[in-house]
């Protein structure tokens, strides 16, 4: 049996905490943060590929670039669907090692931005390929669920997540520097003559875009394989898991995550991409990475808002809020491309962003507590055995439910910029996916106010 996997696994137990497990546990838990940082970035990467494309001499329509901003948000979440699943079936140390290394198709962004007759067929499949790193975050959250105990799984989860997600903030921040210099010399290839709105030509070098990953691709692969562990404790069937598709709670958190979550990542791939098409004269890159990072910052602001107010009534003002701020960014944006408010849009923006991360910190707040309560209730009157063993299987569940929901939500990546790029192709403007999200987000409002704020709720959290 491998030394790096671990048989005997007791992080309620003081004692074995203490001398042992706390170490191991942080060491997983700081080596997934790397690894799930490098999948955000990796996903999130053509939100700012696509803004330069056409700089360089790629005649691709809006549409078309949308589809390539939207692509590897389909691809990632469906794949968080399996994601979910596959750590207690292969152990987390083995996962955490392919599925990082599954990143290293970004060395394609490599050639493709450097050829000019590469086909727009080639740029979706590399496109979708990004979407690898999506898929991480399901079994990323799975697997760290395992290493802490109770008391401190929230918090363990919190980083990983929170930390991991600064990705998408830093590959808008890190790319945009990173093409505008040739930092691989002869090995990074030669550079593209970029043409700028003022029809002044600048050296782009946006293979960049992908290669500058690469390196750190292999360091967190690695660091996974010789660093982490497997629990044998955690393994699991498929069908073991498979339960919460028969809990309606389920459903409903993945609704509520994906207004949330989904949100957040969908603004993040789609933000670039929409303000070079509705204020052409702004430079969106200067302000994109802005909102993921403050997105990221605010999910702890939710988790403690939630912990002091409920998680329900955080959820269901945030949802309020989410609606009125796209009702501002709808107020903001040109008509027919005259006039426009760039700067509100852009606050009205952000706002979003934050309410996003609070209802991130929120949402996922409720998900253990309403396992717990669905399953104790299940127990109840069958005394304190069965009291324990319903503990026992929140605690499985709740895993499964985080990657599940997680995965549903995911899809934001995709449905929000693809709608910003139909409705531009469709109405000249982005406001009919606008009036989309509105819809939403009241949707939103109903079913959190129904299950699980009102006095009386049928979940109460």
């Amino acid at each position: 049996m491998s030394s790096h996997t671990i048989q005997h696994w007791n992080p309620e137990d003081a004692a074995f905490w203490q001398r042992q497990g706390r170490g191991i546990a942080q060491r997983n838990l700081w080596i997934s943060i790397l690894a799930l940082a490098l999948a955000f970035a990796v996903w999130m990467v053509w939100s700012v590929i696509v803004v330069k494309l056409p700089a360089i001499g790629f005649q691709f329509s809006t549409n078309q670039l949308f589809w390539l901003a939207a692509l590897p948000g389909l691809f990632g979440a469906t794949l968080r669907i399996v994601y979910a699943f596959m750590v207690p079936i292969f152990g987390g140390r083995h996962w955490t090692t392919l599925s990082t290394a599954s990143l290293l198709p970004t060395l394609g962004i490599h050639w493709a931005a450097q050829n000019p007759e590469t086909s727009y067929a080639i740029f979706v499949i590399l496109a979708l390929l990004s979407g690898l790193g999506g898929a991480n975050f399901a079994s990323s959250m799975a697997n760290i669920h395992y290493f802490f105990p109770k008391a401190r799984k929230r918090l363990a989860l919190g980083l990983n997540a929170g930390f991991g997600a600064l990705g998408v903030s830093l590959v808008q921040c890190v790319v945009p520097l990173a093409i505008t210099a040739g930092v691989f010399g002869a090995l990074g290839g030669n550079p593209q003559t970029a043409v700028q709105n003022n029809g002044q030509t600048i050296q782009l070098w946006l293979q960049n875009a992908g290669f500058i990953w690469v390196p750190l691709i292999i360091v967190s692969t690695l660091a996974a394989w010789f660093g982490m562990h497997d629990l044998a404790q955690a393994k699991a069937s498929f069908a073991d898991r498979a339960v919460i598709f028969r809990r309606k709670h389920t459903w409903l958190m993945s609704l509520l995550y994906t207004g949330t979550f989904g949100s957040f990542i969908g603004y993040s791939a789609g933000l670039p991409l929409l303000i070079t098409s509705q204020f052409p004269a702004v430079d969106a890159l200067d302000y994109a990475w802005l909102g993921p990072l403050i997105g990221v910052l605010t999910r702890p602001v939710g988790g403690w808002l939630a912990d002091k107010l409920g998680g329900a009534r955080v959820t269901f003002w945030i949802f309020l809020l989410m609606t009125l701020d796209v009702l501002a960014v709808l107020a903001c944006l040109p008509h027919g491309r005259q006039g426009g408010d760039f700067y509100g849009f852009l606050t009205a923006f952000m706002v979003l962003f934050a309410s996003s991360g609070i209802g991130n910190g929120s949402t996922f707040r409720m998900i253990p507590v309403i396992v717990l309560v669905d399953r104790k209730r299940a127990a109840a009157r069958q005394g304190p055995a069965a009291q324990e063993q319903a503990a026992s299987e929140a605690d499985m569940e709740t895993a499964a439910v985080i990657g599940f929901s997680s995965a549903i939500a995911a899809y934001g990546a995709f449905f929000i910029p693809k709608s910003y790029g139909s409705s531009i192709s469709l109405a000249g403007g982005p406001q009919m996916a606008l009036y989309a999200f509105i819809v939403f987000y009241v949707a939103c409002v109903l079913v959190t106010w129904r299950q699980y704020s009102r006095r009386n709720a049928p979940m109460p959290c």
